[in-house]
């Protein structure tokens, strides 16, 4: 295939809204990154223009995003870029958005506690207060899709939810097993 892989970092513009489909979870986000640049002049950064894509994932990645991602956080969203063009009333406007492969907290700006998620127990990605996030999807779709065994959250990728903030508790989590470490909560320092 002749995809566009992107690498964008910045950060969550909008929270990340979440729905089930027929083939499983799709979740969508709008993520802003504004380039940083040094100005020789005044001697100190200056940001740039702000660019906004729509971040698109589906299956396991749609659900750890849910129960990961808040506003403003700092992100690295790794996936395929799609551009398109509709009109509207006479205007011609472009769209771009990413179809996330990988989404992850962005170290450089702070901590996150990664917290792996077995199949069949969603709950651990799920925020306080999120009942309905409970009775996540299944991972399932057919062999090319994005929950086929080349795709992710497919057969042949591993189950990885995304970071976590100490104040994102998880609910209905069980007892770590051995290839399970129970990580401490972090707290950002005011």
């Amino acid at each position: 295939m002749n995809d566009t892989l992107v690498t964008l970092v910045g950060n969550a513009a909008t929270g990340v809204e979440f729905r089930e489909t027929a083939t499983g979870g799709m979740a969508r986000f709008r993520f802003a990154v504004t380039p940083r640049r040094w100005d020789r002049e005044k001697q100190l950064w200056t940001d740039g223009h702000t660019s906004f894509y729509t971040v698109w994932a589906w299956r396991t990645l749609a659900l750890n995003l849910s129960g990961s991602v808040s506003v403003g956080e700092p992100l690295v969203v790794h996936g395929r870029l799609k551009v398109r063009e509709e009109e509207r009333e006479g205007q011609r406007r472009t769209f771009v958005e990413i179809e996330a492969v990988a989404v992850g907290h962005d170290l450089t700006r702070g901590t996150s506690a990664f917290r792996r998620v077995m199949r069949g127990e969603p709950a651990l990605t799920a925020r306080v207060g999120s009942a309905d996030r409970a009775d996540g999807p299944d991972d399932t779709g057919g062999p090319d899709g994005p929950g086929g065994p080349d795709g992710p959250g497919g057969a042949g990728a591993p189950d990885a939810s995304g970071g976590s903030r100490g104040g994102a508790a998880r609910s209905g989590s069980k007892k770590p097993t051995g290839r399970q470490k129970a990580a401490p909560e972090l707290v950002s320092a005011p």
